[in-house]
């Protein structure tokens, strides 16, 4: 009997030895990772305290002493006249991937609280259209787009950019998965039998459950259209409406008398910081929605 205690015991240790390798392993490799992830910020936090000259020379893992002359560089009038007002720039990128993300958000899930909640006729040839258009490359329809917003009188205004966003495909899908795994209907029931109409249901409950969906949905809408110049690029002509990307395309296709790497990196430092601000405010949601769990009626 001891014997058989005792080899029970021998198996617990090995067993726990091995849990502890593979965490071993995985925080190495996770580490590693995150090393990896860094290594390039920290590249373009030191390009944009240095000069052009410095940089030219090669990398460096220690800072140099341009950061405020990069910073009055990319603010300078000479700034503004060359490619465009950066202050300008950011705000235009705010207001466009602000908006494109909360359209985006708020339909793809109000169209995806339709089709889970209600039953009807063309319940499923609707989602299966939808997940068919998803599968459509943008650049598909460009030119018939582009036309369309010609002859919409559209061109050089921000309508473009944050109009079709209410149609996202993608987004509608992982609202519904979402919503077919943490939305039981008899929340929605109740609410119906409390007197609640379809619009205050979803505004005042739906939505809020949906917190983490939103916050992982917003975070990626809201960099996927600040990241975004193809569609600015072709629409917009005035200088004052650009996005950033634009600009920055401007700044690294510039004759090369023109070109400063130093104020290059300090505008893409800058160009970053709203993304990394909005994806810390959001985080917390995405983490508590892992921390509980799904919802379950």
């Amino acid at each position: 009997m001891s014997r058989v205690v005792g080899l029970a015991g021998e198996e617990k240790t090995s067993d726990k030895v091995i849990l502890t390798i593979r965490r071993v392993i995985a925080y190495l490799v996770l580490a590693i990772l995150v090393v990896m992830s860094i290594i390039p910020f920290y590249f373009l936090i030191m390009d944009a305290t240095r000069s052009n000259s410095q940089i030219q020379r090669g990398m460096s893992w220690v800072p140099g002493d341009y950061a405020l002359k990069n910073l009055k560089m990319v603010f300078s009038q000479k700034t503004y006249v060359s490619f465009g007002n950066v202050l300008q720039a950011l705000k235009n990128s705010l207001i466009v991937s602000g908006l494109t993300a909360i359209l985006s958000i708020y339909f793809s899930a109000l169209t995806a609280y339709a089709i889970h909640v209600y039953e009807f006729k063309l319940k499923k040839a609707i989602h299966y259209f939808i997940i068919i258009v998803m599968l459509v490359p943008t650049q598909a329809s460009i030119i018939g787009f582009y036309r369309f917003m010609i002859d919409l009188d559209l061109i050089n205004t921000y309508v473009p950019l944050i109009v079709p966003s209410i149609a996202a495909p993608a987004i509608y899908f992982f609202m519904k998965q979402y919503m077919t795994s943490a939305l039981p209907l008899d929340i929605v029931e109740a609410a119906r039998i409390d007197g609640s109409n379809e619009f205050r249901t979803f505004n005042r409950i739906i939505l809020p459950i949906m917190k983490p969906a939103l916050a992982v949905q917003a975070i990626f809408t809201f960099v996927s259209s600040w990241n975004n110049y193809f569609l600015p690029l072709l629409i917009l002509n005035d200088k004052e409406k650009m996005t950033v990307p634009v600009i920055l395309l401007y700044m690294r296709t510039a004759s090369p008398d023109q070109i400063d790497l130093g104020r290059n990196g300090m505008y893409i430092l800058i160009a970053i910081a709203p993304v990394i601000v909005v994806y810390l405010a959001l985080s917390k949601f995405i983490i508590r929605g892992i921390a509980l769990g799904s919802v379950k009626g």
